[in-house]
């Protein structure tokens, strides 16, 4: 019987991922966090280890550095599991010798079962330089050189997996209410606090909080929610490294975003799981400089997008097409951003299109204007990539989601 480890600071899915694999004829341990990993490392001799990248104590990285430098464990399989908004964290995984990354938000226990099944039947590490730059899937050849797995024979425990999956969304959506009073709960408590030394360590736990809530909404199936809180918990990190960087905009959108996240649970049943379909953003800006940061900004969130220089041209697309999020700049020659707005908002297939300004106008009549011309959200230049990205990702899930409903 193979034995794996499973290193996963969240009891509730290191339970459901062991419960799975379990099933499938696996002997499994769970190790709460990095530095206990090590320890029963040592003490089960595991034939493959199940890696959370964003561990307290010690991070997933270091784990498998430690690993990677032991002669014991130099060929050990190590499946990582990943922020996909964190593309730093995920090369540098792939650099230190992890065989398989995954994306946590979008990681079911019947996908990590069917990695694992393939990584046993063929454990060989991936080299650095052969890792694939977009994260979560083997190269060409590293897929071809997989053969299928031995056949097993049927799991001991609950063989339906739609059967499982249910039973996880439904016990999610049960304590889902909860997750979102405990992430206001600690939100109020950072917002309330004055000075670094005080508000690092509670968006440290703020930050714990939401990668849990990424953790169990994926293992249940939520895409949407596991999405919009894999994104939250990369711009926590963000804030959490750069404090400077935590002003009333940044406190803004994590509090929208935690709304956000709670109208998704509201609105999601045990049989509304699906992922919503792709994005079609628009990005209008004169300045090819501060376009393409944009654009880079919403590729981070893998949305997307299509950038156009001249406000003229801009309109005589929207006229055309239907598009899930228009960002405009303000000042522009010939038309300026309030007044591309205010035409856009006569055009049928725009009338609820969400618009936001990305703009270095940030006084109260700026702001007051947006809002006046049809426009439903402001962020100042110079802008985080991250946040720019959770407010582009909210605004079109919530978009997508209404004419989903309507």
């Amino acid at each position: 019987m193979k034995k794996l480890l499973i290193i996963e600071d969240d009891q509730i899915v290191g339970s459901i991922y062991c419960r799975r694999l379990q099933a499938e004829g696996f002997d499994v341990v769970v190790a709460a966090d990095g530095e206990a990993g090590l320890t029963s490392v040592k003490q089960s001799n595991p034939d493959m280890v199940i890696l959370d990248l964003i561990l307290p104590k010690l991070s997933g990285v270091e784990v498998l550095k430690k690993l990677r430098a032991d002669e014991t464990t130099r060929s050990l399989p190590v499946i990582v599991l990943s922020n996909a908004y964190l593309p730093n964290v995920v090369q540098q995984a792939w650099r230190a010798g992890a065989n398989h990354c995954m994306i946590k938000a979008g990681c079911t226990p019947k996908q990590l079962t069917e990695v694992v099944n393939r990584l046993i039947a063929n454990p060989a590490i991936v080299p650095a330089e052969a890792a694939p730059t977009l994260p979560g899937a083997l190269t060409a050849d590293a897929r071809a050189a997989v053969p299928p797995a031995p056949a097993r024979p049927p799991p001991a425990g609950p063989a339906d997996d739609a059967a499982l999956q249910a039973e996880l969304r439904r016990n999610f959506l049960k304590g889902g209410q909860e997750h979102i009073a405990q992430l206001r709960s600690l939100l109020q408590v950072f917002i309330k606090s004055g000075g670094d030394v005080a508000r690092l360590p509670r968006l440290f736990m703020l930050s714990r909080k939401v990668h849990s809530l990424t953790s169990n909404s994926a293992v249940a199936g939520l895409a949407n929610v596991a999405k919009m809180s894999s994104a939250l918990e990369a711009l926590l990190k963000e804030l959490y490294e750069k404090p400077k960087n935590i002003n009333a905009s940044t406190i803004r959108t994590l509090a929208h975003t935690v709304d956000f996240i709670a109208l998704l649970l509201e609105q999601t049943n045990a049989h509304d799981a699906e992922e919503l379909p792709g994005s079609n953003i628009m990005v209008v800006d004169d300045e090819a400089i501060s376009r393409h940061a944009v654009i880079y900004a919403l590729e981070k969130a893998q949305l997307k997008c299509v950038g156009v220089e001249d406000p003229s041209v801009a309109l005589t697309m929207l006229a055309e097409k239907r598009f899930d999020l228009i960002i405009l700049d303000v000042d522009m020659p010939v038309m300026n951003g309030f007044e591309l707005c205010t035409k856009l908002r006569a055009l049928p297939a725009q009338t609820k299109t969400p618009v936001l300004f990305v703009t270095g106008l940030t006084d109260f009549e700026s702001r007051a204007r947006s809002t006046l011309s049809g426009g439903n959200d402001l962020i100042a230049k110079p802008f985080l990539f991250m946040e720019l990205a959770v407010k582009a990702l909210t605004h079109v899930l919530r978009g997508q989601l209404d004419l989903n409903r309507a």
